[in-house]
């Protein structure tokens, strides 16, 4: 069968290639389950893994299977299976356990290990390609009325992540009922934060810097939200305005946001770190303020990264509670569709140029 790999290490390498096809009884237990690839989305990770900037070849490989957002139907189970059955719409999560205490008990995306097990990342083969098989542990049924957009059900998972963790944290206050939430970023993991947060009824407000009208804001205004450009109104000017705000997401890929965000936080808020950010940059802070309205605000900072099954399952369920509100709404976020695998160099060269894209899908195959 096809599949769309690249070799560690190697810039530019991304190929296509012929691999033995998985079979469900390549899982021990009788808990192997074969699953069809139908599409599959693509973000900057890929793009970065084909520059050789990380990614490592599983054990016994000299290449990686990139692909991390999966979305599949189930052909064949083991005999061990219950919880699935052929025609099921399934999406696999990424990280595997390593070794560290919180992978022993299943939270792999908690993990102390400096190595990561990640499927289309790091170790272990992606989903760039017909057929893979996993075990029913790591698969999360789509409902069948989000088929069309299931695909963004992993990147919604990282959303679903940083909300959870700000609710959990807050537990702390006995009752805690943020009304107010800012997500800064109007990228694709900055929409799905936004639609989310509505999934939960907040006011929320989402900062881009491109000035508006364009597809992102046009998307973040219908689904009830506020779209806001940082060049026509600074972050200061929108919390005196909209605020206080009680949780601020932030996926903007910029660390100097994070302490304009921290110095803009409400009292007993909570703010969400997404972004992965390389280089030395350094900025000047206003570090005294922050550090004082942090402690006499009860305020918290959070880092997230990686998404737990629950978080699958969460998003599963906002997807489709936004299907039925919005109709519509997240088929407009898949703005780039490249045919079959066959396609991978044109699905790289969309990566690379950007052209405007929310999101771009490979479609594997129909179903």
């Amino acid at each position: 069968m096809k599949a769309v790999a690249v070799v560690p290490g190697q810039a530019g390498s991304l190929h296509l290639r012929e691999v033995p096809r998985p079979r469900a009884g390549d899982v021990p237990g009788g808990r192997g389950v074969l699953v069809k690839v139908l599409r599959v989305g693509v973000d900057g990770t890929d793009k970065e893994i084909n520059q050789a900037e990380y990614g490592r070849a599983p054990e016994g490989d000299d290449f990686l299977i990139i692909g991390h957002e999966s979305f599949g139907v189930v052909v064949e189970t083991g005999p061990s299976v219950g919880e699935l059955r052929p025609g099921d719409y399934v999406v696999a999560t990424v990280r595997r356990p390593g070794k560290s205490f919180y992978d022993t008990i299943g939270l792999q995306d908690m993990t102390l290990d400096a190595v990561y097990y990640e499927r289309g990342i790091n170790l272990r083969h992606g989903y760039l390609t017909e057929y893979y098989v996993e075990s029913p542990d790591y698969l999360v049924k789509v409902p069948r009325s989000c088929k069309d957009v299931g695909v963004l059900l992993e990147p919604t998972s990282v959303a679903e992540k940083g909300i959870a963790q700000a609710y959990e944290i807050q537990r702390r206050l006995r009752l805690w009922q943020p009304r107010r939430a800012v997500v800064m970023g109007a990228g694709t993991l900055g929409l799905l934060a936004t639609m989310a947060l509505r999934m939960r009824n907040l006011d929320v407000t989402t900062f881009g810097l491109k000035t508006p009208p364009y597809l992102n804001s046009e998307l973040i205004e219908a689904i009830g939200a506020r779209y806001v450009s940082t060049r026509a109104l600074p972050l200061e000017m929108a919390a005196r305005e909209f605020g206080p705000f009680d949780l601020i997401f932030e996926a903007t890929g910029n660390a100097g946001v994070v302490f304009d965000a921290a110095a803009n936080l409400g009292k007993n808020g909570v703010l969400v770190l997404t972004s992965i950010t390389g280089g030395n940059g350094k900025i000047e802070v206003p570090a005294a303020r922050i550090n004082l309205d942090f402690v006499l605000g009860n305020k918290v900072m959070v880092g997230t990264v990686n998404a737990h099954r629950e978080h699958f399952e969460q998003g599963a369920s906002d997807l489709a509670k936004c299907a039925a509100e919005y109709p519509g709404w997240l088929e407009r976020l898949l703005t780039h569709r490249v045919s079959g695998l066959d396609g991978h160099q044109e699905m790289m060269r969309l990566l690379t140029s950007g052209e405007g894209a929310i999101k771009i899908v490979v479609e594997v195959a129909q179903g």
